[in-house]
């Protein structure tokens, strides 16, 4: 990571939720808040062995961007995105690391989808392009895990992408990364099965914010999850996901029958 960076982590400590700074390997427990004005300010170094790691943010929503990967996009055999096509996960689909994808059988094929997030800092409405970082906190890895029989049968995205557990995240948010060139890969059971880089975004981060916030405003928290590269496939109970994004580290979760 480079020299500015750190990483930010939620967590469960002495029976409260608080964050935690990472540098160099060292934690310090922090108070206050990234998301405010005040910021974070860095307290006692402890031993994270002693804390639970929660998902890094509770967002008011996911901006979920699909097909925005070319060889993904033709793994579907669909044509490229003349501009970004988003839909949105919601915040009740969130999990942390370590806990469970829960599948049922009526949700049929179950998929997983690495892909690297952006969490925004601060309110962004309509924010150009050349502006876009200003707003952006840090990177975490997302899993935009996917039934894709109900998918390809409901057209549109909502029930496919919704379900409770859905979206796990994690472990932090790594702060003053190049979101231009960072690693993206997922690995069910100890098998790499996707593998790219950022570089190869169709929409690249800062179109991606600029675009987004054109629509809609984005709130402190919420998370751009930017796309999956190809190699998307089934996950099954007893199955152990885990998406690695460069510079943020693994997120990793079992799957459970519902």
């Amino acid at each position: 990571m480079p020299a500015d960076s750190h990483r930010i982590y939620r967590v469960e400590h002495e029976g409260t939720t608080t964050y935690a700074v990472e540098r160099g390997g060292t934690w310090r427990l922090a108070t206050g808040s990234p998301f405010e004005a005040t910021g974070l300010k860095e307290t006692d170094p402890f031993d994270p062995s002693r804390a639970r790691v929660v998902a890094p943010v509770v967002p008011s929503k996911i901006v979920a961007i699909g097909l925005n990967y070319k060889d993904h996009a033709a793994e579907q055999n669909k044509p490229l995105p003349k501009e970004p096509m988003i839909f949105l996960k919601p915040s009740t689909a969130v999990v942390g690391p370590g806990e469970p994808i829960r599948v049922s059988p009526e949700m049929g094929r179950v998929d997983h989808e690495a892909e690297a997030g952006v969490v925004i800092g601060r309110r962004a409405y309509r924010v150009p392009a050349s502006r876009a970082y200003e707003y952006v906190l840090g990177l975490t890895c997302v899993n935009d895990v996917t039934a894709r029989e109900l998918q390809k049968k409901d057209i549109q995205y909502t029930r496919a992408k919704g379900f409770d557990s859905f979206a796990p995240m994690g472990p932090c948010i790594a702060a003053g990364l190049d979101a231009r060139d960072v690693a993206v890969e997922g690995w069910v059971n100890g098998e790499r099965r996707q593998s790219s880089s950022t570089r190869e975004l169709i929409f690249d981060v800062p179109t991606l914010i600029a675009f987004v916030s054109s629509v809609m405003t984005l709130l402190p928290g919420d998370v751009i999850s930017t796309g999956t590269p190809a190699g998307i496939g089934p996950i099954k109970p007893g199955d152990n996901v885990t998406i690695k994004v460069s510079g943020v580290g693994e997120l990793s979760n079992p799957v459970e029958a519902l």
